[in-house]
Formats: structure tokens, C-alpha cells, sequence
């Protein structure tokens, strides 16, 4: 569809970061601040961390504004680069998406890949500026969870589905309905074709969470956006989740598990397990009976 790839060729910046010292910590916590202003989507590598944000939505006030009240002491140079639209494909190849295996049992790769591994799910992800392709432990995580459960015959909604890797991994464990809902356009664009890249048939939702109130009502919710967002809406969350049923919760670190486990127990929801790789965390609660 010409329109629809018109419209995904949207400037961005991207936005290079060193720190002094660097580890991965340090290039961790400065995803976790530059996602809060709007960045979608990050690379990092032994020196520093490349971070994408539409070229409208670039402030160079925001970014000093993190660097200047940083809570690990560090030196910062950073530098911006304006990827245009049409070489976003080659930009991520170039720097970030190679093809990765989720738990032995999943291979995530892009359409332009040439050698990719054989695995029990294989998934097909062209990016075009969303967020998810299971290289961040966020994404992973959230992949881990959806791996070990039996999701036949159920029904999901996947909130802030990015590229829709969640919700395509969710059908092709069997799961019966999925609804993906994204916010940004681009993405929910992206995400629509990603499904039918993989032959797989999800209802794809453009909007936030005020579109809940019109989605039946799911056995699992998956959610991996941020603290503060997961924090506002899931009482809309735990509204269209099933007695019984399963949320998945991601995009937030170990030390953010009090204020999340709080919110979602006063929703009657119960932590029953977490999964946790670099400091990132994947919780699993159980809404109460």
C-alpha cells in the first residue's frame, strides 16, 4: 500500500550519547529516561546509546535536561543525526537488528535478513521506527512469559503493541482472539503489516486507553510500555481482564516492582511471578476470584 508506506517515511533524530564511564547500567537508565520524553527505540554498545525520536518531537532541552540530573556521576558528549524517512530500513540494519533467538524456542529476525536461524517460532519483524523486536530485555522478557504459558483457545489483549511482536507470538501459540491497541499511528501501521507478514490475524487498534471500555473482556493482558503509564491506567487494565486471568506487566526496572505490585493490588491483582535480566523486570500477577 503506497499511502501507508508514504506515511512511514517520517523524519527522525538520532541521538547519540557517550557517557564517561559507560556500562550497562548507565546506558539502561538513560533508555528508561529518554522513553519518559518520547524516544521509541535504542542501540547501545560499549561506548554510549543511540536513541530515536521523531525529528518534530526533538528538544535538545529535554536531553540536557536528563544529563544534567543524572543520578550516577558521569560525563556526557552527545551528538544528533537526522535519519531521514526512506533510509530507516538500512539504518536499522546497520546498527542494531540482527536476527536473535527468545528462550531457544524463538527466532526474531526482519524480511531483509539472509541467514537466519531455525527455531520452534519464527517471527518476522520490519521495524519502520516501532518499538519491539525482542532485543531489549523488556520485549524478551515479555516473550518468556508468553513461551511458558498455555495460551490455546484464549483470549489476549496486547496494550501498546509497537511492531505487534507480542501479539504475533501470542497467536502463534494459539492463542483464539488477539487485540493489539497502539497510540502512535506509525506503529499501529507497522504492527498491521507485521501480522500479516506472519500470516496471522489480530485486531489492530489505533488509540490509548480509553479504547478498553469497547474490547471484550481477555483471559491475558499483556502490557510493556513504562512505569508511569502502566501506573495511571491499570485500573482500564484490570477492567477488561478476567476473574482468573493473567497480566503480564513490562518496561520498568527491579526497583520499580513495589510501586507496580501496589498499583495492581489495589486492582485485585496478586504477583506471582517475575522474570528479570539486566536489571529489567517481566511480572506476572493472577486477578483474584
Amino acid at each position: 500500500n503506497n499511502n501507508i508506506n508514504n506515511r512511514y517515511m517520517q523524519d527522525y533524530i538520532a541521538l547519540r550519547i557517550e557517557p564517561k564511564p559507560c556500562d550497562e547500567n548507565i546506558t539502561d537508565l538513560l533508555a528508561a529516561f529518554l522513553c519518559d520524553v518520547g524516544y521509541e527505540s535504542f542501540t547501545s554498545d560499549d561506548s554510549g546509546i543511540i536513541a530515536y525520536i521523531k525529528a518534530e518531537s526533538y528538544s535538545e532541552s529535554d536531553v540536557k535536561d536528563i544529563l544534567s540530573d543524572f543520578p550516577i556521576q558521569c560525563e556526557f558528549l552527545f551528538n544528533i543525526e537526522l535519519v531521514k524517512g526512506e533510509d530507516w530500513n538500512e539504518e536499522w540494519e546497520k546498527n542494531y537488528f540482527q536476527p536473535i533467538i527468545v528462550d531457544d524456542r524463538c527466532v526474531v529476525h526482519s524480511s531483509f535478513h539472509k541467514e537466519i536461524p531455525v527455531a520452534e517460532y519464527d517471527i518476522v519483524i520490519d521495524p519502520k521506527m516501532a518499538f519491539g523486536t525482542g532485543h531489549h530485555s523488556t520485549t524478551s522478557n515479555m516473550m518468556r512469559h508468553i513461551l511458558r504459558s498455555d495460551l490455546k483457545g484464549k483470549d489476549v489483549i496486547d496494550m501498546g503493541t509497537g511492531t505487534g511482536i507480542l501479539a504475533i507470538l501470542c497467536k502463534m501459540r494459539g492463542a483464539a482472539n488477539v487485540t493489539g491497541i497502539e497510540i502512535d499511528s506509525f506503529a499501529w501501521e507497522n504492527a498491521i503489516e507485521n501480522a500479516k507478514l506472519n500470516k496471522v490475524e489480530i485486531s489492530m487498534i489505533c488509540g490509548d486507553a480509553s479504547k478498553l471500555e469497547h474490547i471484550d473482556m481477555a483471559d491475558y493482558f499483556l502490557a510493556n510500555i513504562n512505569r508511569n503509564v502502566i501506573t495511571h491506567d491499570i485500573d482500564k487494565y484490570a477492567s477488561r481482564l478476567k476473574n482468573g486471568g493473567v497480566m503480564f506487566l513490562s518496561g520498568f526496572y527491579e526497583n520499580d516492582i513495589p510501586i507496580i505490585e501496589k498499583a495492581a493490588y489495589s486492582n485485585g491483582m496478586r504477583l506471582v511471578c517475575k522474570l528479570e535480566d539486566k536489571g529489567w523486570v517481566a511480572l506476572k500477577f493472577v486477578k483474584n476470584i
